[in-house]
């Protein structure tokens, strides 16, 4: 076993949104850091996650408006996708963005080390590379080991009938049939991919809506968008039972509300959460606790053994990339005794990029109105919004919901065109306690859709011009 002779200050195990951002940040504030990795640099997210899903939904989205190109006085004959360039489009902007990674690390001169970290205790990780076994020493550590997806019992992973999200953006082929178990964000933007691309396509939800956790008006649009699009919604449902037929295809019993019923599926993919990359990392050794597999932390991203801090998904929700960098930011500035605010997630924006694309911050109505709250809604339809009838995308609305005492804004959630850029300005403006009547009040440029932000403030106030 080789020894690695350089101590470090910090030792960051996983190179994701949150690993590698830890890391370029300790460095700024002159830690001398490591990356240990086992597989690519930047994680799930930019090799089978954010960016190679946003390519292959972004070649689904400019096919369906070729489709539509006659509504724009285009003319553009029957449009069908290249499935072999779409996939290879994608992973080409995987590998752009991790060489970004591997750039960024040579830039801020990180050590990076190939292979999988095991801890022996909490100053030293043993390293399983290619060339052997190393151990190296840090005053601190950052596990940013990320997350894979979960299982469900009877439906285990086989990579070719039932797939997990990686497989389903690498399909050989673009399924006749595809049952889609799941209907959080990766399920509903795998549902309208593989709608547009020619599948038949059925999605199965156990909770009473679409996007679960999304607004209840927002996931009823999605839904009677979907059904319009042809997707086959089961929500309130639940797969029960596999049954292979003598010609080979597969059909599955979905039982719900109104019965059962059966679906036939060349592919089920299985999209029902993650479950933390905790397994084999040694944390048993040193008592590190974890909570439904995910490791606890306070507000700071430290554990309860000194030295040992935990960011993004490996920590628990909310499982996005944007919390993960954040997290390794507060993690590595904790670490260089900066008096940092702790992390606070009642601020995170939530973003769906399926069509219509969905952004969401802070408490729906629903959640609202349990908080306690008495409230007031605001809500704009891009139907009424010039640059949204210019683009040609109309469905769906910016909702505010307000306090009636402050006017202070307690949710914002928006479903349409543009959504997950637009939601950031309400973000900003929540960061620095603007209400309703901020928004209402500022001036937005025109013809933009921004301006159905400002517009369903002044809803919410009664003060609209435009509804």
């Amino acid at each position: 076993m080789a020894i690695n002779t350089n101590k470090y200050d910090v030792v960051v195990v996983g190179s994701g949104p949150g690993g590698y951002v830890s890391a370029i940040r300790a460095t700024q504030l002159g830690k001398k850091t490591a990356v240990v990795e086992r597989e690519n640099l930047g994680g799930v997210c930019l090799n089978w996650g954010c960016i190679p899903t946003k390519a292959l939904l972004e070649s689904a989205r400019l096919l369906d408006e070729m489709r539509n190109a006659k509504s724009f006085g285009l003319k553009c004959e029957a449009p069908t996708p290249d499935w072999n360039a779409v996939i290879k489009r994608s992973r080409l902007s995987s590998t752009k963005m991790s060489k970004g990674v591997e750039f960024l690390m040579k830039k801020n001169k990180i050590d990076v080390i190939k292979g999988h970290g095991e801890f022996k205790s909490s100053t030293v990780l043993k390293v399983n590379t290619n060339d052997g076994v190393e151990e190296i020493s840090a005053d601190n550590f950052i596990i940013a080991t990320g997350a894979r997806p979960r299982a469900l019992p009877g439906f285990e992973f086989d990579g070719k009938n039932i797939i997990s999200s990686k497989e389903a953006m690498i399909l050989p082929e673009i399924p006749k049939q595809m049952l889609i178990i799941g209907a959080g964000a990766i399920g509903v933007e795998f549902a309208y991919l593989y709608s547009i691309m020619g599948s038949k396509v059925t999605i199965v939800e156990l909770m009473d809506q679409v996007v679960p956790v999304e607004d209840k008006e927002v996931a009823i649009t999605l839904e009677r968008l979907f059904v319009k699009r042809g997707i086959n919604v089961h929500t309130a449902s639940k797969v029960t039972n596999i049954k292979k037929k003598k010609t080979g295809a597969w059909t599955y019993t979905i039982e719900g509300e109104k019965g059962e019923t059966t679906v036939d599926a060349d592919v089920c993919l299985v999209a029902v959460g993650v479950q933390a990359n905790t397994d084999e990392i040694g944390l048993e050794k040193m008592n590190v606790e974890t909570d439904r597999g995910f490791i606890k932390v306070d507000d700071h991203l430290k554990t309860n053994v000194k030295g040992i801090y935990a960011i993004g998904d490996v920590a628990g929700p909310p499982l996005l990339a944007h919390v993960a960098s954040h997290e390794g930011i507060c993690a590595a500035e904790t670490i260089s005794g900066l008096d940092v605010p702790g992390i606070d997630h009642s601020n995170v924006p939530g973003c769906t990029y399926c069509h219509p694309q969905i952004a969401s911050v802070g408490m729906s109505e629903a959640k609202a109105k349990e908080a306690g709250y008495e409230i007031k809604t605001g809500k704009y339809m891009f139907r009424a919004n010039g640059r949204a009838v210019a683009g040609g995308e109309t469905d769906g609305f910016v909702k505010f919901v307000i306090d009636t005492k402050y006017n202070e804004v307690l949710g914002v959630h928006i479903i349409g065109p543009g959504a997950p850029e637009l939601i950031g300005e309400v973000v900003l403006g929540r960061e620095f306690e603007l209400t309703a009547t901020d928004f209402a009040k500022t001036i937005h440029a025109h013809p933009t859709l921004s301006e159905a932000v400002m517009e369903a403030a002044g809803d919410a106030l009664g003060e609209a011009i435009h509804t």
